[in-house]
């Protein structure tokens, strides 16, 4: 039974933390586990409703919810599955339980078996737990990947949606830097003009000088 149980703990991937725990002690602290995983749920329903708060200060609102809904939903959903492998543990140790106690009774009632028909029922009893291990162990690497697929398929997403965010952002500033741009270059026509007034006061010819006044007739000499 107790090969049983840490062979399910051990394969199965989705509940890393407390498999390695309860795997060296061969038993499995189920009541404590899905505690762990309510508060769990308790933080993440937090944090969203944080993150839901801060999306309002945003510049895109609707794109920042959505993504936190789909993160929020993403680790609701992993929980879920712990939920569920957890119970499949249990079911399934209590089948063997079930089956073990079966076999004691059947072994006490023929006590006639030959050691070989002994030997038969207990390589029987390892095959049946042997089988549950692997559908365990099969049920945990497909969430694993859908798990990898879900991770993946966000990000890309949020990768998405971040780049959309940003062109949005740059459209809205568009209409301010080609009026800053329009202005410069006004600016700088205006003060190339001006230049150009200066240079051209500057080299423009000066006058001929003005001839002499014609003398008055007082001062004209005596015959």
């Amino acid at each position: 039974m107790k090969k049983f149980v840490l062979a399910v703990l051990m394969t199965l991937g989705s509940l890393p933390l407390w498999a390695q725990s309860t795997a060296a002690a061969g038993i499995a602290d189920f009541d404590a586990e899905r505690s762990r995983l309510s508060a769990e749920r308790a933080a993440i329903d937090a944090r969203f409703e944080k993150e839901r708060a801060a999306c309002y200060q945003k510049f895109a609102v609707e794109d920042c919810l959505r993504e936190s809904r789909k993160r929020r939903r993403a680790e609701t959903d992993h929980i879920k599955r712990q939920e569920t492998a957890i119970n499949d543990i249990e079911r399934q140790r209590r089948g063997a339980a079930e089956l073990e106690k079966l076999d004691q009774k059947a072994a006490t009632k023929r006590p006639q078996d030959t050691p070989e028909k002994q030997d038969e029922s207990r390589q029987a009893q390892k095959d049946r737990e042997q089988r549950a291990a692997d559908h365990a162990a099969s049920r945990a690497a497909t969430a694993a990947e859908a798990d990898e697929r879900r991770r993946q398929l966000a990000e890309k997403e949020k990768a998405h949606t971040e780049n959309q965010a940003k062109a949005a952002q740059k459209r809205g500033e568009a209409p301010a830097a080609v009026e800053r741009f329009q202005s410069k270059q006004q600016k700088a026509e205006e003060h190339r003009a001006s230049r150009a007034r200066q240079n051209a006061d500057r080299t423009k010819p000066r006058g001929a000088p003005l001839p002499p006044p014609p003398a008055s007739p007082a001062s004209a000499p005596s015959r």
